[in-house]
């Protein structure tokens, strides 16, 4: 009995750790509360278990489940959203249809 108990907690310990993600920044650009809102709604909606971006520091820090997801699908879905990360760059059309308090200062060229 204590050796199947034994066994059925590592087996347990071993898959929380090898599913657990430890928490990712990512620059994003952004202005106000309904940024944040957008941001982490569409980093949740591409699989990040917790999304919480810094309108100060510009930094999402997402944790998520790797096996599920990972930071360039994250990165992807805030760009769909209209918002600039450090690896990926929104659409102008994407960017376009932010809110215009939501228009944050683009620092690329090819707009």
């Amino acid at each position: 009995m204590k050796k199947t108990l034994i066994l059925s907690l590592s087996f347990l310990v071993i898959s929380i750790c090898n599913f657990a993600q430890a928490p990712t920044t990512i620059k994003v650009s952004g202005n106000c509360g309904m940024c944040k809102k957008h941001i982490e709604k569409a980093a949740k909606d591409a699989g990040a278990a917790s999304a919480t971006w810094d309108k100060v520091t510009k930094l999402l820090t997402v944790s998520f489940d790797a096996s599920k997801t990972n930071t360039d699908k994250i990165e992807t879905a805030i760009a769909g959203a209209g918002y600039d990360t450090e690896h990926k760059e929104a659409t102008q059309e994407a960017y376009k249809k932010l809110d215009e308090c939501c228009q944050y200062d683009r620092k690329t060229k090819k707009h």
